[in-house]
């Protein structure tokens, strides 16, 4: 999908916290079973400051990558289980939400019914496939099945207009390759991958019984080559995930008769007439080369294989919600062969993480109840307030931008919306049907169907500035320019990111550095192209621009020369955002420390460690995890994300700081050269 997606400390911090206890019943937050002292900092901070965490921790069947943010997530997870299905032993009003939530989980649980259903619950959805007779047919049929939730061709949503941030537009953005990314299907290196994603299809194609229906019963071999070569030259035609980091390139609105000039064999009037788009004025056609090629494509390849294409599609997506045999053939793949894998999560897991998903803000709303203090938010929000001033104090500094343009980030800076903990207001689930007498699957499309109407209501609609992106319960948090607001969900706000045991240092070295990651992404190579009210407008000097360019080009080289595996380097350009907002979150959040260090609020010396060094052992922990070789060259692919390790040994030689309260040298290899460095915000 699109951008979100798409992510002030200081004195203030606690202080009735602070007040309230004496300093010296306060821990140095520094966990020595975390650390291996047997590596030098110097060497690799990463294995010194996590090396017993991990040694600790290791991977357990059902984990590719296993880290902190995973085991703050599972624990959250133990605690949704409790409610869940402490709700799911009881009756309940139908209609209630505590009737949905518990009727949701039980039938997800019910394997014995789920067992003997195997494939039926798919085949109405394969029958209507099987009997389109013509293209003409197609958009209807893409528009139901993207309803509830299946992703073919291009996705549609709703999301605020970038040059009128106040208002919600219908995005049209490329989707639709069962692998993910379009590298899978273009690269040499990726063919083993291509052969398990054949093999996946060949054996879906005969559990679910759409190749004996249409005649092709032993011959699914053939009918998987044919959807794996669609969604190549699909994948030919997709923009790069590198330029879509570009939002002047995603900005491309048309008017409904252009949008429909760029794809004329396929009905967009008879689409959107589905989806209750009838009224839509304009779109915005994220990727409008895709398009133009997508017609040709859909032009030249026969009718069977395009259904054949959509009904991989439907199989595919409702794997996860049939019998083991389905399960267990897309773990193989999905799990296995992406991320190397070698178990699935027990069935209470996945279940309770489609309650989730589907419930979110009501399940949500009785997690912060019982979990999560009202104190802790006005305490986060302490936090906040003194990263803003410190970040509002390194842009007065800047030596590289212009006075008028430091004033405009200064006023984006001030302009943000700050979201902690939960929202204000809870979102209404009162239309969202879910019927035990149905299978699990069924109930599932449901809400599938739910979320999609809800998300496509928003279009031509003023944009909520009050919405939540993500779920009180998540274990993350994101920054969103087109309503320049920061969000800190209250799964995050537990150690080891935010110790309210422990002396500060740590908490800047943790959470206050995420606060100031999620800050400095509105000022990242994306984020910079919105002002303060969220519209993309240049607010930027000519000269200020090429210096920004220049210098976030050190991070692009920097990180292009770090292997991650024999023969495979990471992608500095496609992570360049989050690799700015990790260098930004480091120097702010590290400002805010010394600020806090100078009115006293902070220890001295604990348990041998300065506060420097107490602040960059609590961020390297965040990052603390173990990872297989598959996931690395999975996430290396997919995500925007540097890996683990390289979110603190990359990141950390462009701190002065770091080398002084370290003691690193030229030569040692954590040393970067100054002119090497990265000094942005």
């Amino acid at each position: 999908m699109k951008k979100h997606l798409l992510w002030v400390l200081g004195a203030l911090i606690f202080t009735t916290f602070s007040c309230s206890m004496k300093k010296t019943e306060l821990t140095s937050g520094i966990d020595f079973a975390n650390l291996d002292t047997t590596v030098s900092p110097a060497i690799d901070f990463y294995r010194y400051a996590c090396g017993g965490w991990m040694d600790n921790h290791p991977l357990t069947g059902e984990y590719s990558r296993y880290g902190s943010f995973d085991k703050l997530a599972e624990d959250n997870r133990e605690q949704l289980k409790d409610l869940i299905t402490t709700i799911a032993a009881e009756n309940y009003e139908k209609n209630s939400i505590k009737q949905k939530i518990g009727d949701l989980y039980n039938l997800g649980m019910n394997t014995e019914i789920i067992e003997q259903q195997g494939a039926e619950p798919l085949q109405k959805e394969l029958e209507t496939i099987i009997n389109i007779s013509s293209k003409n047919q197609l958009p209807e049929i893409v528009a139901e099945i993207q309803l509830t939730g299946g992703g073919l061709f291009f996705n549609i949503f709703g999301d605020a207009d970038p040059k009128n941030s106040s208002m919600n537009m219908a995005w049209i953005w490329q989707t639709g390759l069962g692998i993910g990314d379009r590298d899978y299907y273009l690269k040499a290196s990726a063919k083993p991958v291509r052969d398990a994603y054949l093999a996946l299809m060949e054996k879906m194609f005969a559990l679910s019984g759409y190749a004996e229906m249409i005649g092709f019963q032993g011959k699914e071999k053939i009918l998987a080559q044919d959807v794996l070569t669609l969604e190549t030259e699909m994948a030919k035609i997709f923009m790069p995930k590198e330029e879509q980091r570009n939002p002047h390139k995603t900005y491309n609105p048309k008017t409904i008769t252009e949008f429909q000039a760029l794809i004329p064999n396929f009905s967009i009037e008879k689409y959107l007439t589905i989806l209750q788009l009838n009224n839509l004025e304009k779109v915005n056609v994220a990727q409008p080369n895709y398009l133009t090629g997508l017609n040709d494509i859909l032009y030249n390849t026969n009718l069977e294989i395009i259904k054949t294409y959509l009904a991989w599609n439907v199989i595919n997506h409702a794997a996860s919600f049939l019998s083991e045999d389905f399960v267990n053939t897309g773990f193989d793949f999905y799990g296995k062969t992406l991320s190397g894998k070698e178990e699935n999560q027990p069935r209470w897991k996945r279940v309770v993480s489609v309650v989730d998903g589907s419930l979110g803000e009501a399940v949500g709303q009785m997690y912060v109840e019982k979990y999560f203090p009202a104190e802790a938010k006005e305490r986060m929000l302490h936090l906040v307030k003194n990263l803003r001033l410190a970040m509002q104090d390194r842009f007065e500094k800047l030596t590289w931008m212009a006075d008028e343009t430091k004033a405009k980030a200064i006023d984006k800076l001030n302009a943000m919306i700050v979201k902690i903990g939960y929202p204000d207001t809870w979102r209404d689930y009162s239309a969202l049907e879910i019927d035990p007498s149905l299978s699990y699957y069924a109930n599932v499309m449901r809400a599938e169907r739910f979320e999609s109407e809800y998300q496509l209501s928003k279009i031509g609609k003023p944009v909520d500035p009050m919405l939540w992106l993500m779920t009180p319960q998540t274990v993350n948090a994101y920054y969103n320019p087109s309503t320049n607001e920061i969000c800190f969900p209250a799964g995050i706000l537990q150690p080891p990111f935010f110790d309210m045991k422990a002396d500060d240092a740590v908490n800047y070295g943790a959470i206050g550095v995420v606060i100031g990651h999620e800050m400095t992404h509105g000022f990242d190579d994306q984020g910079r192209n919105y002002d303060k009210t969220g519209n993309l407008n240049n607010w930027w000097t000519d000269e200020d621009a090429i210096n920004f360019e220049e210098r976030s080009q050190k991070l692009v080289t920097h990180y292009n020369q770090i292997e991650v595996l024999p023969g495979i380097f990471a992608n500095g350009e496609f992570t360049l955002g989050e690799n700015i907002a990790d260098n930004g979150g480091l120097n702010i959040s590290y400002e805010a420390l010394q600020k806090a260090k100078q009115e006293k609020l902070i220890q001295g010396v604990m348990d041998g460690f300065t506060p420097e060094q107490r602040f960059f052992i609590a961020y390297a922990n965040v990052w603390a995890g173990n990872i297989r070789d598959a996931e690395i060259v999975r996430r290396t692919t997919e995500d925007p994300h540097s890996l683990g390790k390289w979110r603190v040994n990359g990141a950390l030689p462009h701190c002065e700081q770091f080398l002084e309260a370290f003691n690193v040298k030229e030569g040692d290899p954590m040393w970067l050269a100054p002119e090497k460095r990265a000094k942005i915000w």
